[in-house]
């Protein structure tokens, strides 16, 4: 061994030549969200590296794998337990080691069943694992996509079902129990897609039941989706770093939405700027960013209108011109806000 991450726990240690049977029940930690982390500042790569080296000896269900941005540099894409062990994570990194990070929005790792004899022979496999957008396989060369699903327990007062089941019939979630364990406490049993409680569910939950709602969820495997793959696009040219995975149910919200928060962002320009969320070549929301205008026209104070139309067509040729040769510069603080976790939605 070279270096301290190939020792994984678990591994049975034995003399050369001198083979023993591994202790059996063992199975490694499986990562359920995924996150891309990146220094605030470039210079501050290799502090946040062996800060990252450090943590992860102490706990080594962290999954590191290394990643890069054009928007945000150089980082990783980071494998957590849940939400919860994400939150911890950060929280040591800028209370022990004084590391500002930014951490982009959850995902869940999804499958995709290939169909395409080219990407199965490329993979070694017909089953892949797909844990960010860039990877996702088009649909014409796969036949299933699969998304995690996990069994939810809510135990709560009465007063609030009607809430929370309208709660969690957003949420796409498949009713399975639902029983009084006294006068006023229900258990309710649901099988929810991992991915639309990851984010903010349990804070939604709490704001609905005055707090008195508790959630709880386990495994529950993989089952058959409609899965897509939304980009957003900036004057026609893509940007990877906004790419997500989404349900097709899903789709036009979330489009709309980030097309929205992207409006806010991105200061504006002396060109129009569209902002669109596309699926594939349709596009399915859009906001437009309005150019910076002079008046052309402030000193035309009589005379012919043809004198003034001629300006404004001038002007208009111009912001057409800028708009075919410019390029869109987003900066950083852009991203950031776009792409941290969507709590104030």
């Amino acid at each position: 061994m070279k270096e301290v991450t190939e020792a994984q726990i678990g591994d049975t240690l034995f003399l050369y030549k001198q083979p023993v049977e591994p202790l059996p029940g063992f199975k490694s930690a499986k990562p359920m969200v995924f996150a891309g982390m990146y220094p605030v500042d470039q210079t501050e790569y290799n502090n946040l590296k062996s800060a990252l080296e450090r943590l992860t000896l102490n706990d080594s269900s962290v999954t590191v794998h290394r990643d890069s941005s054009l928007a945000l540099g150089a980082g990783w894409r980071l494998g957590f337990l849940g939400l919860l062990h994400m939150e911890v994570f950060n929280q040591r990194l800028e209370q022990e080691y004084n590391m500002s990070v930014i951490l982009t929005a959850p995902t869940v790792p999804y499958k995709a069943i290939l169909s395409s004899a080219k990407l199965i022979k490329e993979y070694g496999k017909a089953e892949i694992t797909i844990i960010n957008p860039a990877q996702f396989p088009d649909k014409l060369s796969v036949s299933e996509y699969l998304e995690p699903t996990v069994l939810g327990t809510i135990v709560t007062p009465d007063e609030y079902i009607g809430k929370i089941i309208t709660l969690c019939q957003d949420r796409r979630a498949v009713q399975k129990d639902m029983l009084y364990i006294d006068e006023r406490r229900v258990m309710l049993k649901y099988l929810f897609p991992l991915n639309e409680i990851v984010v903010d569910f349990y804070d939604a939950l709490k704001s609905l039941s005055s707090g008195y709602a508790s959630f709880d969820y386990e495994d529950a495997g993989y089952q058959p989706a409609d899965l897509i793959k939304m980009d957003i696009l900036l004057n026609g040219n893509p940007v990877e770093e906004l790419s997500t995975i989404i349900h097709n149910d899903k789709a036009y919200a979330t489009g709309k939405f980030l097309c929205e928060r992207l409006k806010d962002a991105i200061p504006r320009q002396l060109f129009e700027i569209a902002i669109q969320a596309a699926i594939g070549k349709k596009i399915i929301a859009r906001e437009t960013l309005k150019a910076y205008r002079k008046n052309v026209v402030a000193k035309c104070y009589g005379g012919d209108i043809t004198r003034r139309m001629k300006l404004l067509k001038r002007q208009a040729e111009g912001k057409k011109l800028m708009r075919k040769i410019g390029n869109v510069e987003v900066p950083r603080d852009a991203f950031i806000r776009v792409l941290k976790r969507q709590t104030d939605k």
